[in-house]
Protein backbone atom coordinates (compact mmCIF):
# COMPACT_ATOMS: atom_id res chain seq x y z
CA UNK A 1 0.00 0.00 0.00
CA UNK A 2 2.85 2.38 0.76
CA UNK A 3 4.35 1.78 -2.68
CA UNK A 4 0.93 2.44 -4.26
CA UNK A 5 0.57 5.78 -2.47
CA UNK A 6 4.08 6.80 -3.52
CA UNK A 7 3.39 5.91 -7.14
CA UNK A 8 -0.01 7.68 -7.24
CA UNK A 9 1.45 10.91 -5.87
CA UNK A 10 4.49 10.71 -8.14
CA UNK A 11 2.27 10.43 -11.19
CA UNK A 12 -0.04 13.23 -10.04
CA UNK A 13 2.97 15.54 -9.84
CA UNK A 14 4.22 14.33 -13.22
CA UNK A 15 0.82 15.10 -14.73
CA UNK A 16 1.30 18.65 -13.50
CA UNK A 17 4.67 18.63 -15.22
CA UNK A 18 2.99 17.87 -18.57
CA UNK A 19 0.52 20.73 -18.22
CA UNK A 20 2.87 23.34 -16.77
CA UNK A 21 5.69 22.20 -19.05
CA UNK A 22 3.55 22.70 -22.15
CA UNK A 23 2.75 26.23 -21.01
CA UNK A 24 6.40 26.97 -20.24
CA UNK A 25 7.52 25.76 -23.67
CA UNK A 26 5.71 28.72 -25.27
CA UNK A 27 8.49 31.05 -24.13
CA UNK A 28 11.29 28.77 -22.84
CA UNK A 29 13.36 26.09 -24.55
CA UNK A 30 13.76 22.45 -23.36
CA UNK A 31 17.42 22.79 -22.34
CA UNK A 32 16.77 25.94 -20.31
CA UNK A 33 13.90 24.39 -18.34
CA UNK A 34 15.67 21.05 -17.86
CA UNK A 35 18.92 22.60 -16.64
CA UNK A 36 17.41 25.04 -14.13
CA UNK A 37 14.94 22.41 -12.97
CA UNK A 38 17.78 20.18 -11.78
CA UNK A 39 19.96 23.03 -10.52
CA UNK A 40 17.18 24.11 -8.16
CA UNK A 41 16.38 20.57 -7.06
CA UNK A 42 19.96 19.37 -6.47
CA UNK A 43 20.87 21.11 -3.20
CA UNK A 44 17.59 20.37 -1.31
CA UNK A 45 17.74 16.69 -2.33
CA UNK A 46 21.40 16.33 -1.29
CA UNK A 47 20.65 17.87 2.12
CA UNK A 48 17.61 15.64 2.56
CA UNK A 49 19.67 12.59 1.65
CA UNK A 50 22.41 13.52 4.10
CA UNK A 51 20.11 13.97 7.09
CA UNK A 52 17.54 11.25 6.34
CA UNK A 53 19.53 8.44 4.69
CA UNK A 54 22.86 9.30 6.35
CA UNK A 55 24.66 7.43 3.56
CA UNK A 56 28.29 6.43 3.28
CA UNK A 57 29.12 9.07 0.69
CA UNK A 58 32.41 7.42 -0.23
CA UNK A 59 30.54 4.21 -0.95
CA UNK A 60 27.91 6.11 -2.92
CA UNK A 61 30.50 7.87 -5.05
CA UNK A 62 32.08 4.52 -5.89
CA UNK A 63 28.83 3.81 -7.77
CA UNK A 64 29.29 6.91 -9.93
CA UNK A 65 29.29 5.05 -13.28
CA UNK A 66 25.78 3.61 -12.86
CA UNK A 67 24.54 6.80 -11.19
CA UNK A 68 25.84 8.83 -14.10
CA UNK A 69 24.11 6.46 -16.53
CA UNK A 70 20.82 6.81 -14.64
CA UNK A 71 21.23 10.58 -14.57
CA UNK A 72 21.81 10.75 -18.32
CA UNK A 73 18.79 8.52 -18.98
CA UNK A 74 16.19 9.63 -16.45
CA UNK A 75 17.12 13.19 -15.59
CA UNK A 76 18.65 14.58 -18.78
CA UNK A 77 17.52 12.38 -21.68
CA UNK A 78 13.91 11.75 -20.71
CA UNK A 79 13.30 15.33 -19.58
CA UNK A 80 14.79 16.94 -22.69
CA UNK A 81 12.75 14.64 -24.93
CA UNK A 82 9.57 15.33 -22.96
CA UNK A 83 9.85 19.11 -23.14
CA UNK A 84 10.82 18.93 -26.81
CA UNK A 85 7.67 16.88 -27.44
CA UNK A 86 5.51 19.43 -25.63
CA UNK A 87 6.58 22.02 -28.19
CA UNK A 88 4.73 20.00 -30.85
CA UNK A 89 1.82 18.27 -29.11
CA UNK A 90 -0.67 18.77 -26.28
CA UNK A 91 -0.05 17.78 -22.69
CA UNK A 92 -2.93 15.29 -22.87
CA UNK A 93 -1.67 13.64 -26.05
CA UNK A 94 1.83 13.38 -24.60
CA UNK A 95 0.51 11.83 -21.40
CA UNK A 96 -1.65 9.34 -23.29
CA UNK A 97 1.31 8.20 -25.38
CA UNK A 98 3.24 7.76 -22.12
CA UNK A 99 0.68 5.07 -21.32
CA UNK A 100 2.71 2.78 -23.61
CA UNK A 101 5.44 2.74 -20.99
CA UNK A 102 4.11 -0.24 -18.98
CA UNK A 103 4.26 -2.40 -22.11
CA UNK A 104 7.83 -1.38 -22.76
CA UNK A 105 8.92 -1.81 -19.14
CA UNK A 106 7.27 -5.21 -18.91
CA UNK A 107 9.04 -6.37 -22.08
CA UNK A 108 12.36 -5.05 -20.78
CA UNK A 109 11.75 -6.80 -17.46
CA UNK A 110 11.09 -10.06 -19.32
CA UNK A 111 14.25 -9.70 -21.41
CA UNK A 112 16.68 -8.40 -18.80
CA UNK A 113 15.19 -9.46 -15.45
CA UNK A 114 13.55 -12.73 -16.60
CA UNK A 115 10.17 -11.74 -15.20
CA UNK A 116 7.27 -13.92 -16.34
CA UNK A 117 4.04 -11.88 -16.22
CA UNK A 118 0.73 -13.67 -16.21
CA UNK A 119 -1.30 -13.84 -19.45
CA UNK A 120 -3.86 -11.34 -18.15
CA UNK A 121 -1.07 -8.78 -17.93
CA UNK A 122 -0.31 -9.17 -21.61
CA UNK A 123 -4.00 -8.69 -22.41
CA UNK A 124 -4.03 -5.50 -20.35
CA UNK A 125 -0.93 -4.24 -22.12
CA UNK A 126 -2.59 -4.92 -25.47
CA UNK A 127 -5.62 -2.83 -24.55
CA UNK A 128 -3.38 -0.02 -23.35
CA UNK A 129 -1.40 -0.04 -26.57
CA UNK A 130 -4.63 0.02 -28.59
CA UNK A 131 -5.61 3.17 -26.71
CA UNK A 132 -2.25 4.75 -27.47
CA UNK A 133 -2.64 3.96 -31.18
CA UNK A 134 -5.99 5.79 -31.16
CA UNK A 135 -4.29 8.84 -29.69
CA UNK A 136 -1.36 8.66 -32.11
CA UNK A 137 -3.66 8.57 -35.10
CA UNK A 138 -6.50 10.73 -33.80
CA UNK A 139 -8.82 7.86 -34.70
CA UNK A 140 -7.59 7.81 -38.29
CA UNK A 141 -5.72 4.51 -38.67
CA UNK A 142 -4.64 5.54 -42.17
CA UNK A 143 -2.12 7.84 -40.46
CA UNK A 144 -0.52 4.78 -38.89
CA UNK A 145 -0.22 3.03 -42.23
CA UNK A 146 1.41 6.08 -43.82
CA UNK A 147 3.47 6.81 -40.69
CA UNK A 148 2.18 10.37 -40.63
CA UNK A 149 2.56 10.71 -36.87
CA UNK A 150 3.07 14.06 -35.18
CA UNK A 151 6.67 14.93 -34.24
CA UNK A 152 5.59 15.41 -30.63
CA UNK A 153 4.24 11.88 -30.34
CA UNK A 154 7.42 10.45 -31.88
CA UNK A 155 9.52 12.37 -29.35
CA UNK A 156 7.36 11.01 -26.52
CA UNK A 157 7.89 7.47 -27.82
CA UNK A 158 11.64 8.10 -27.66
CA UNK A 159 11.24 9.51 -24.15
CA UNK A 160 9.40 6.47 -22.78
CA UNK A 161 12.01 4.18 -24.31
CA UNK A 162 14.67 6.04 -22.36
CA UNK A 163 12.51 5.90 -19.22
CA UNK A 164 12.01 2.16 -19.59
CA UNK A 165 15.75 1.54 -19.42
CA UNK A 166 16.02 3.98 -16.51
CA UNK A 167 13.40 2.05 -14.53
CA UNK A 168 15.01 -1.33 -15.16
CA UNK A 169 18.47 -0.14 -14.11
CA UNK A 170 17.21 1.87 -11.11
CA UNK A 171 15.37 -1.19 -9.78
CA UNK A 172 18.70 -3.00 -9.46
CA UNK A 173 20.59 -0.23 -7.66
CA UNK A 174 21.21 -0.98 -3.97
CA UNK A 175 21.42 2.57 -2.66
CA UNK A 176 19.05 4.54 -0.40
CA UNK A 177 16.32 6.01 -2.59
CA UNK A 178 16.74 9.65 -1.57
CA UNK A 179 20.51 9.45 -1.94
CA UNK A 180 20.28 7.83 -5.35
CA UNK A 181 17.84 10.48 -6.61
CA UNK A 182 19.88 13.35 -5.17
CA UNK A 183 23.14 12.24 -6.76
CA UNK A 184 21.47 11.68 -10.13
CA UNK A 185 19.96 15.17 -10.04
CA UNK A 186 23.27 16.76 -9.03
CA UNK A 187 25.07 14.92 -11.83
CA UNK A 188 22.48 16.13 -14.34
CA UNK A 189 23.03 19.72 -13.25
CA UNK A 190 26.81 19.34 -13.57
CA UNK A 191 26.72 17.55 -16.93
CA UNK A 192 24.24 20.01 -18.45
CA UNK A 193 26.03 23.12 -17.11
CA UNK A 194 28.57 23.55 -19.93
CA UNK A 195 25.93 22.80 -22.57
CA UNK A 196 23.56 25.35 -21.00
CA UNK A 197 26.34 27.93 -20.84
CA UNK A 198 27.22 27.52 -24.52
CA UNK A 199 23.53 27.61 -25.50
CA UNK A 200 22.86 30.68 -23.36
CA UNK A 201 20.18 29.00 -21.25
CA UNK A 202 19.67 31.82 -18.76
CA UNK A 203 17.23 32.15 -15.88
CA UNK A 204 13.54 32.79 -16.59
CA UNK A 205 12.87 36.36 -17.66
CA UNK A 206 9.16 36.69 -16.82
CA UNK A 207 7.06 35.99 -13.69
CA UNK A 208 5.11 33.29 -15.55
CA UNK A 209 8.33 31.47 -16.46
CA UNK A 210 9.58 31.78 -12.88
CA UNK A 211 6.40 30.31 -11.42
CA UNK A 212 6.46 27.47 -13.95
CA UNK A 213 10.07 26.66 -13.06
CA UNK A 214 9.31 26.84 -9.33
CA UNK A 215 6.40 24.40 -9.64
CA UNK A 216 8.41 21.97 -11.77
CA UNK A 217 11.44 22.16 -9.47
CA UNK A 218 9.40 21.36 -6.34
CA UNK A 219 6.74 18.84 -7.41
CA UNK A 220 7.76 16.86 -10.52
CA UNK A 221 11.48 17.18 -9.70
CA UNK A 222 11.82 16.82 -5.93
CA UNK A 223 8.53 15.06 -5.24
CA UNK A 224 8.04 12.66 -8.15
CA UNK A 225 11.58 11.34 -8.52
CA UNK A 226 11.91 10.84 -4.78
CA UNK A 227 8.59 9.00 -4.52
CA UNK A 228 9.32 6.93 -7.64
CA UNK A 229 12.65 5.73 -6.27
CA UNK A 230 11.12 4.97 -2.86
CA UNK A 231 8.43 2.88 -4.57
CA UNK A 232 10.98 0.94 -6.64
CA UNK A 233 12.43 -0.38 -3.39
CA UNK A 234 9.04 -1.90 -2.52
CA UNK A 235 7.69 -3.21 -5.82
CA UNK A 236 8.77 -4.61 -9.17
CA UNK A 237 9.78 -2.52 -12.17
CA UNK A 238 6.86 -3.90 -14.21
CA UNK A 239 4.32 -3.06 -11.50
CA UNK A 240 5.70 0.46 -11.05
CA UNK A 241 5.38 0.95 -14.80
CA UNK A 242 1.66 0.17 -14.62
CA UNK A 243 1.08 3.28 -12.53
CA UNK A 244 2.53 5.53 -15.22
CA UNK A 245 -0.87 5.28 -16.92
CA UNK A 246 -2.22 7.49 -14.13
CA UNK A 247 -0.34 10.40 -15.69
CA UNK A 248 -2.84 10.32 -18.56
CA UNK A 249 -5.80 10.13 -16.17
CA UNK A 250 -4.63 13.03 -14.03
CA UNK A 251 -3.69 15.10 -17.10
CA UNK A 252 -7.14 14.55 -18.59
CA UNK A 253 -8.77 15.73 -15.36
CA UNK A 254 -6.58 18.85 -15.28
CA UNK A 255 -7.32 19.47 -18.97
CA UNK A 256 -11.07 19.35 -18.33
CA UNK A 257 -10.76 21.63 -15.32
CA UNK A 258 -8.87 24.14 -17.46
CA UNK A 259 -11.68 24.10 -20.02
CA UNK A 260 -9.64 22.62 -22.87
CA UNK A 261 -11.42 20.40 -25.43
CA UNK A 262 -11.00 16.62 -25.46
CA UNK A 263 -11.61 14.60 -28.62
CA UNK A 264 -13.52 11.34 -28.95
CA UNK A 265 -10.29 9.55 -29.89
CA UNK A 266 -8.66 10.78 -26.68
CA UNK A 267 -11.63 9.68 -24.57
CA UNK A 268 -11.81 6.24 -26.21
CA UNK A 269 -8.07 5.83 -26.00
CA UNK A 270 -8.15 6.80 -22.33
CA UNK A 271 -10.86 4.23 -21.59
CA UNK A 272 -8.78 1.52 -23.26
CA UNK A 273 -5.71 2.60 -21.31
CA UNK A 274 -7.54 2.51 -17.98
CA UNK A 275 -9.03 -0.90 -18.82
CA UNK A 276 -5.55 -2.12 -19.65
CA UNK A 277 -4.23 -0.84 -16.33
CA UNK A 278 -6.92 -2.73 -14.42
CA UNK A 279 -6.19 -5.99 -16.26
CA UNK A 280 -2.44 -5.59 -15.97
CA UNK A 281 -2.73 -4.85 -12.25
CA UNK A 282 -4.78 -8.04 -11.82
CA UNK A 283 -1.73 -10.00 -12.93
CA UNK A 284 0.90 -7.72 -11.45
CA UNK A 285 2.60 -10.45 -9.37
CA UNK A 286 5.17 -11.81 -11.83
CA UNK A 287 5.86 -15.50 -12.13
CA UNK A 288 9.56 -16.27 -11.74
CA UNK A 289 11.33 -18.94 -13.73
CA UNK A 290 12.26 -21.97 -11.65
CA UNK A 291 15.78 -23.34 -11.71
CA UNK A 292 16.85 -26.79 -10.59
CA UNK A 293 20.49 -25.68 -10.33
CA UNK A 294 20.19 -22.81 -7.91
CA UNK A 295 18.06 -21.51 -5.07
CA UNK A 296 19.47 -17.99 -5.17
CA UNK A 297 17.33 -14.86 -5.48
CA UNK A 298 15.73 -14.24 -8.87
CA UNK A 299 17.48 -11.88 -11.25
CA UNK A 300 15.02 -9.03 -10.76
CA UNK A 301 15.96 -8.84 -7.10
CA UNK A 302 19.71 -8.68 -7.66
CA UNK A 303 21.69 -5.49 -7.17
CA UNK A 304 24.46 -3.87 -9.14
CA UNK A 305 27.80 -3.71 -7.29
Amino acid sequence: MRAAVYLILANLFWAGNFVVGQSAMKTMDPLQLTFWRWVLAAAPLLLLAHFVDRPDWKGVLRRWPVLLLLSVLGMSGYTLLLYSALQHTSALNASLVTAANPALIMVLAVVFLRDRPRPVSWLGIGLGLAGVVLVLTGGDLQRLLTFSINTGELLILAAITVWGFYTIIARRLSLPAITSTAVQVALAAVVLAPVAAVAGAGLPSTPAESWSLAFIAVFPSLGSYLLWNLALKRTTAANAGNYLNLIAVFTAVITVLLGQPITLAQVTGGILVISGVLLTSAGQQPQRPRSSKSTSSPPSESRVP
